[in-house]
């Protein structure tokens, strides 16, 4: 084990205060490294985009969970109702394309797959491990 001379001790990033223990350590505790982690989420333009954008996306994950009854594995909604409930159809994680062609686009877990006369299909997707 090596232990650092007094005088090369180093200052945690969130407090400033000595930072005693390993020569690697960067934080006093947990409660610094997390004020730390957090602080750095919450400033700088790019962090502000990119936490604007995952909020969409958790909106819209949280609104076509709240339309999919947990015993079904799908519904139908409409445009309309969607569009009411805030939902923003541009932001989406990923998107599945079936062999016939259909394509399923996903806000992480939950899917939508637009159908004819403004009608949706709203799927969980199946957990698959690995």
């Amino acid at each position: 084990m090596q232990i650092e001379p007094l005088n090369n001790l180093k200052n945690c990033l969130a407090c400033d205060k000595p930072v005693k223990g390993r020569v690697d350590k960067k934080y006093c505790n947990d409660s610094c490294r997390n004020a730390y982690h957090n602080n750095q989420k919450l400033t700088g333009s790019y962090n502000s985009y990119v936490r604007n954008i995952n909020n969409i996306l958790l909106k819209n994950r949280r609104i076509l969970e709240e339309m999919l009854p947990t015993e079904d594995d799908t519904t139908k909604t409409t445009k309309k109702r969607m569009l009411s409930l805030g939902f923003q159809f541009k932001y989406f994680t990923h998107t599945y394309t079936t062999m016939s062609g259909k394509i399923y686009c996903y806000c992480y877990d939950y899917g939508y797959l637009p159908l004819d006369n403004d009608l949706y299909l709203v799927v969980k997707e199946k957990y698959r491990p690995g």
